[in-house]
């Protein structure tokens, strides 16, 4: 099995990749609306993912580069390119991909932070995943982890920048004929919609079903909300969200000792061993206490 990232290389749609990432990917999935279950038979296919780049390339040290000093290169932290066309998808008729993959680090981090696209890439239902090794699997099998109360700050800032692109944002290319047809961007209100839905799953409920109200997220796509049914959606919504949450009984704050150990498995799985990449914080503790002993001792004599 091979990922969509390795069929858009051989097919010379994804541009200047860097060469570990034909066999780096770890986890890729489709988003969009794919995911949410909302997808027309022409729909682009939002793929995003995290890879594991060359160990040197997350511990520099290894290669004798000095924090502050050395430039860290190579190095990687993403890649993202949109609108590649395979013209021979769907028999002759042709697909657009859009592609966003992750360093394990960098996406550790943003999951960390209950970044709305990130976290939900976790929780796509089993047919959007394209691509997962043991390490990906992992991943998603302890996705709980890295949920915690700062998912709605995070989730209704990404709701206020969806509402302010329905009213402000100027239409381009497609855009263009949404508005003329229903008088506002649906995709935008839709995704107003999915946010707080969201949410409101993971601050009750600790986990997200992204498809479960895919057919409100459609009628929204199909014109039959309008934009004002919307916004009060989005102003009934947030009261009663800042109740549920202060009644949520996730964490306050991540576990971020549990997601770094998570992490460091995750690497260990992949490159073998860590061993000497990582200092285990006991061993320094040790190593610590045992010279304190030695100075002690040293002034001790010198009193003598």
């Amino acid at each position: 099995m091979s990922s969509k990232t390795q069929y858009l290389i051989k097919r010379g749609l994804l541009t200047s990749p860097p060469k570990f990432l034909e066999f780096g990917v770890q986890y890729e999935v489709i988003m969009g609306s794919t995911a949410y279950g909302v997808a027309q038979d022409d729909s682009d296919i939002d793929l995003y993912g995290f890879a594991i780049p060359p160990k040197d390339w997350i511990f520099p040290h290894l290669r004798g580069d000095i924090p502050g000093f050395d430039d860290f290169s190579p190095k990687f932290e993403q890649i993202q390119q949109h609108h590649m066309f395979d013209c021979s998808a769907r028999g002759g008729k042709g697909r657009e991909y859009d592609l966003t993959l992750y360093s394990v680090v960098k996406y550790f981090r943003l999951l960390t932070d209950n970044n709305p696209n990130i976290i939900d890439t976790l929780f796509v239902p089993r047919h959007c995943i394209v691509y997962s090794t043991k390490v990906g699997e992992r991943v998603r099998e302890m996705r709980k982890i890295f949920l915690h109360k700062g998912c709605w700050p995070k989730f209704k800032g990404y709701a206020y920048a969806q509402i302010h692109k329905m009213r402000t944002k100027i239409p381009e290319g497609k855009r263009k004929e949404v508005i003329h047809k229903y008088g506002y961007d649906v995709k935008f209100a839709y995704h107003v919609v999915r946010l707080l839905n969201e949410v409101e799953q993971i601050l009750i409920e600790g986990d997200l079903d992204l498809s479960r109200n895919k057919e409100q997220l459609k009628s929204i796509r199909r014109g039959e909300w309008s934009q004002e049914q919307v916004e009060h959606y989005f102003e009934r919504k947030e009261k009663k969200l800042e109740e549920i949450y202060i009644a949520s009984k996730l964490p306050l704050m991540p576990d971020e000792v549990a997601i770094k150990n998570l992490l460091l498995q995750c690497l260990e799985q992949h490159y073998g061993s860590i061993d000497d990449c990582v200092v285990n914080q006991d061993q320094a503790l040790i190593a610590l206490t045992e010279i304190e002993k030695i100075i002690e001792s040293v002034k001790g004599s010198r009193k003598r």
